[in-house]
This record gives structure tokens, C-alpha cells and sequence, in this order.
């Protein structure tokens, strides 16, 4: 039997990966998406709820919405917050998937909350090269849009383009080619999981003391 598993949802790149592989696993049965936001927003990639619907609604999935206080709230806060929202959604959870790629700690911290309740803690993308899975999400055609760069890694003009091979050539160095320490956030419009895709219309940039947001509007269109 496959385990019914619902997935962290960013609506970026690594979650639609995540989401991707575990849908071809023969061992999960993917039922449900979540995610946490402040102020109708995801944080980081400040994408809207409307569009996180949207994406929900072409993958044919629930979306359990989780509001935060703040972006970084206490870890009590912040756990107890998940738990009860995953407990109150009637989903038969087994397991709780995440996009993680670094084994930097994270997996640790999660497993301490999630497997206390009796879920199984997956990580599909953990311990796998950066360089290998910017290949394999571009290779699969997942179409993403840059929505998001820190002014510490990545000058503004970085933002609202398409990650793809010359947007990965253009990136200084020493910088994480997945953005796994925080360079850049992903919005996924376009990928076979999809039954339509998400069209954006650019409109404009918001430049705060360090990080940069692309704005947009955005409306489901046929493939």
C-alpha cells in the first residue's frame, strides 16, 4: 500500500520536484498540498495566495492554507501552528514531505515534530548536488520564474527572470545554483503535473533594504 503523503508547498521549484518524483514513486500516494504565509503572502517568494490556488487547482489537489504571525515566528509557534492544521484537515496524513536539498540541520529539526505525531518525515531531494537537480528540473521542463533575490548574493536585476541554462550561467560563482542558501526564490508556472499553466504579466519590482520581489498578475490559460 502506498503511503498517503502531503507535501510542503513553497510554490517554487524544489517543492514541485518533490512533488513531481513522489507522484512517479511507487511507495507514496501524494493527497494534499500546505503551506504557512504572513499577510496573504508565502514569505520569500511573496507569492500570493490567489496564485498559490491557482496552482493547487491545476494539480488537482486540497491546499491547506497555514497563517503565521510573522516570518519567523517562535519554533513553538511555528510547530504547533503545522500540527494543528494538519491534524484539523481531515486528510489521512502517513507522511509529510519536504524539498530540503542541504543536510545542514534541517532534517533533524523537522523530524523532531513531525514523527512525534506518528508521520513519516520524506525528503526526496536531500544530499543531492545542487548542480544535478537545477539539471533535472530544467530537463523535466518545470518553468519557473525568479520572483525573489537577496540584495546580500544578488543584484536586483537577477529578479524576475526565467531559471533556465543562461539565467544558471549568469549566476556569480559562489552562488548555490538551486539558491539553497537563500539567493533567490522560485515561482513555478508551467510543468507536466499541471492540467493548464499559469500565464504572468510582469509589472513591476519592489527593492527593499535587501530583498527584491518581482510583482505580477496572473491567469490560468490552456497548455
Amino acid at each position: 500500500m502506498k503511503k498517503r503523503v502531503i507535501i510542503s508547498w513553497s510554490s517554487g521549484k524544489d517543492s514541485t520536484l518533490t512533488l513531481e518524483r513522489l507522484m512517479e514513486s511507487n511507495d507514496y500516494e501524494v493527497i494534499g498540498l500546505y503551506t504557512t504565509y504572513v499577510s496573504d503572502e508565502v514569505p520569500f517568494q511573496a507569492t500570493p495566495l490567489p496564485v498559490l490556488d491557482m496552482q493547487a487547482e491545476l494539480l488537482g489537489l486540497p491546499l491547506i492554507k497555514i497563517e503565521l504571525p510573522q516570518s519567523f515566528p517562535s519554533n513553538e509557534v511555528y510547530q504547533s501552528s503545522i500540527i494543528n492544521a494538519l491534524k484539523q484537515s481531515r486528510l489521512e496524513i502517513e507522511a509529510v514531505a519536504f524539498g530540503d536539498m542541504f543536510c545542514n540541520g534541517i532534517e533533524e529539526y523537522r523530524r523532531s515534530f513531525i514523527e512525534p505525531q506518528g508521520w513519516e518525515c520524506v525528503f526526496p531531494l536531500l544530499g543531492e548536488s545542487s548542480q544535478s537537480l537545477s539539471e533535472e528540473i530544467i530537463e523535466r521542463q518545470i518553468k519557473t520564474l525568479v520572483v525573489t533575490t537577496d540584495g546580500h548574493s544578488l543584484a536586483p536585476s537577477y529578479c524576475g527572470k526565467w531559471y533556465n541554462n543562461n539565467y544558471l550561467a549568469s549566476l556569480p560563482s559562489d552562488i548555490d545554483p538551486c539558491g539553497e542558501n537563500g539567493e533567490f526564490h522560485t515561482l513555478v508556472c508551467e510543468t507536466r503535473s499541471y492540467s493548464a499553466k499559469i500565464e504572468l504579466a510582469l509589472t513591476s519590482q519592489e527593492t527593499g533594504e535587501r530583498f527584491t520581489h518581482q510583482r505580477y498578475t496572473a491567469k490560468i490559460l490552456p497548455k
